[in-house]
């Protein structure tokens, strides 16, 4: 239910109780003027969902009804954000070993890349339940649109949680070590926009942490191959998610939530333009680096051209455009990581 509130003149929409008050994102109490037939069916919303988590009635018809909620709170629905994670891991995979890497090694990386981005998903819309409502485009998400309860999301969490602990402990120690990073990583990105224009670094740095993970289950350490793919991942994603938050900028403005697409304001498509072209600097680097041929500048310069069909995209920032552009890097991912598979799978002499 969305109910008027006035605050300092300043007019927002949240979620109320029926008792008409509710402890706001900013943790102070509004009062909110609301009809009675809005809280009445606010009110059986929520007896809906409490009455779902009884033990007598969720059983495996229940679930099945529910599944594609929990579908599509995980992101499962939207496989772009995975597949963002997924390339860079396996390319780090890939350059690790030096070709194609073992089966049991190569199941957990992919295994846990799915899970542990399912989990981010969970925990983010938890952490962002408040705010989702009033952006267009997460309005209809799960649990800002009552669709799946708090209680429920967290047990999916704790179930997705105890899945990657079971992956993890597959792996050597030195891996391990750097997964435990990755978990305060992961609980700690969505709380960031809150206090910084910066989440875009945090994501950064979360998003790629499978990088070094990657060399560490492979190697015992991280190479400096592995930290320059690690950089160069990191600039795509500053990129790729400053598009992204361009998508969301009026709304994030209006509840407070702050990005780097408000951060550069007007330079944002320069800014991004610049994340980008570093990347690419960085790959090109890291090719010297690695000693590797020509099948690799190929993929680096089809990197490079995604990034300018992206560039035409957003010039004039408009949200189906950006988000397209946001979408157009699960290609880049992929000829990145072609790249890469190719190179090294060809004899030393032919690359």
């Amino acid at each position: 239910m969305h109910c008027h509130l006035r605050n300092g003149g300043l007019s927002r929409f949240f979620r109320v109780s029926p008792e008409g008050l509710r402890t706001l994102p900013d943790g102070n109490e509004k009062l909110a003027v609301c009809d009675e037939d809005g809280a009445t069916k606010a009110a059986q919303a929520r007896a809906a969902i409490r009455a779902r988590l009884q033990p007598s009635e969720y059983n495996a018809a229940v679930l099945a009804q529910r599944l594609p909620a929990y579908v599509q709170l995980v992101r499962l629905d939207r496989p772009a954000g995975a597949l963002l994670l997924l390339w860079p891991t396996l390319a780090a995979l890939w350059l690790a070993s030096g070709g194609v890497p073992g089966a049991g090694l190569l199941a957990a990386f992919v295994a846990g890349t799915f899970v542990m981005r399912a989990a981010g998903c969970v925990m983010n819309d938890i952490a962002d339940r408040d705010f989702d409502p009033h952006v267009e485009r997460t309005r209809n998400r799960p649990l800002a649109a009552g669709t799946v309860s708090v209680p429920e999301a967290a047990v999916l969490l704790a179930v997705l949680v105890a899945a990657g602990l079971a992956i993890l402990l597959t792996l050597n120690m030195a891996a391990r070590w750097y997964g435990a990073v990755a978990v305060v990583l992961i609980a700690s990105y969505p709380f960031f926009k809150r206090f910084t224009h910066l989440p875009q670094a945090m994501l950064a740095i979360t998003f790629g942490w499978g990088i070094p993970m990657a060399f560490a289950a492979t190697t015992g350490a991280v190479s400096l191959t592995g930290w320059l793919l690690f950089g160069a991942n990191a600039l795509w994603i500053m990129a790729y998610d400053t598009i992204y938050a361009m998508v969301d900028r009026d709304d994030d403005v209006r509840v407070g939530v702050k990005s780097t697409a408000i951060l550069f304001g007007s330079a944002d498509v320069t800014a991004v333009r610049v994340f980008q072209i570093g990347a690419v600097l960085v790959l090109l680097v890291l090719g010297a680096q690695a000693s590797l041929g020509l099948a690799w500048y190929l993929a680096v310069a089809a990197f490079g051209a995604c990034f300018m069909r992206q560039q035409a995209l957003i010039k004039n920032r408009e949200r189906p455009a950006c988000m397209t552009a946001f979408r157009n890097n699960a290609w880049a991912g992929l000829a990145l990581f072609a790249g890469i598979a190719i190179d090294l799978a060809l004899p030393a002499g032919n690359r």
